[in-house]
């Protein structure tokens, strides 16, 4: 067996034992859930006068309200690549130093919403700031539906809060953009000719291990026709950070064609280059008043802290029963 072809049997087998696992814990949660309504109903009939019985009730009932609203979101996430990992890129954007240091805001708030998910993160590419926070980073987030999930925080992110980079104590109005683009479980069908590639290589910056700023291993991929670059410096030789960057390239055009409603790879060239930043998804206001608001759906949350602390599934619920229902208002 030749070396390609059991390293791809081998990629393929773990697919599917992803793919089994993610089924087995949805009918796991689900009859778990049914069990704990059929014992619910049997609790009513047993709490008459009993306050304390009373109590307890109104608690389980409130926890399963949570319980179906999650089985409800799964349903939601029934899209082509909802069930695959995503790849997520930040980027600052108006703003200067503040700007950048709300780029590495959101890249916390990202962090700890998949960590409070048990999902994996991996960062793949970091650029710091020239004073504070940084300029664009990249990072794997691997976990059921990831992709599905945070499709929803494709866009531009917009923060209101007193500078603390400004000596006047004036508020600033900063941006920073949300990429999000589903990694690939098959990627062998998206063909990329090499003269359709600049493929520059740099030495790595940033935390990431005893190889860095030792050699050029990080790696730039520009692809010439859409003008998508992509960037990998957190593995540990040149090659892997070249195959990695390949992945998210492949992942970007096959994103990009889902988006534009194209049948064929080829026929999205050109449509990146004259992208703009167009309007806000979400504003995060810290001041005058606290309020994080979703322009698309509406929805609202004035624990501001929260909301960065990773608390970002009633924005992602609302997101996606607004794309169902046809509800959704224009970005």
């Amino acid at each position: 067996m030749q070396e390609g072809s059991f390293w791809n049997n081998l990629e393929e087998a773990k697919q599917v034992t992803q793919e089994e696992k993610a089924i087995e814990s949805t009918i796991k949660e689900y009859s778990e859930l049914r069990a704990r309504v059929e014992d619910a109903l049997d609790m009513v009939e047993l709490t008459d006068d009993d306050e304390e019985m009373q109590t307890l009730l109104l608690g389980e009932v409130k926890d399963l309200k949570k319980g179906v609203e999650a089985m409800h979101l799964k349903v939601l996430l029934s899209g082509e690549y909802d069930n695959n990992d995503v790849i997520l890129t930040l980027k600052s954007g108006v703003g200067g130093t503040d700007a950048q240091d709300w780029t590495s805001m959101l890249l916390r708030m990202y962090t700890r919403w998949a960590e409070k998910k048990g999902f994996s993160v991996e960062l793949l590419s970091l650029q710091d700031g020239d004073e504070a926070g940084i300029r664009d980073a990249s990072l794997k987030i691997t976990g059921p539906y990831a992709y599905g999930y945070l499709k929803a925080e494709k866009g531009i992110h917009r923060l209101v809060r007193i500078s603390p980079f400004n000596a006047s104590g004036k508020r600033q109005t900063s941006f920073a953009s949300v990429e999000a683009v589903p990694l690939l479980k098959d990627d062998s069908e998206v063909v990329i000719k090499d003269d359709e590639l600049r493929i520059d290589t740099y030495r790595s910056t940033g935390a990431g291990g005893q190889h860095v700023n030792t050699t050029d291993s990080a790696v730039r991929i520009t692809h010439l026709p859409t003008g998508i670059v992509v960037t990998c410096q957190n593995e540990r030789s040149q090659i892997q950070n070249k195959e990695t960057a390949m992945k998210m390239l492949k992942a970007k055009l096959v994103e990009l064609k889902e988006r534009f409603h194209k049948e064929k790879i080829e026929d999205i060239t050109g449509e990146m280059k004259d992208m703009g930043w167009g309007s806000q998804i979400r504003s995060y206001v810290f001041n005058p008043y606290n309020l994080v608001k979703d322009h698309r759906t509406l929805e609202e949350d004035a624990n501001v802290d929260a909301v960065m602390d990773g608390d970002l599934d009633r924005f992602i619920s609302a997101y996606l029963k607004s794309m169902s229902n046809g509800s959704l208002r224009a970005e």
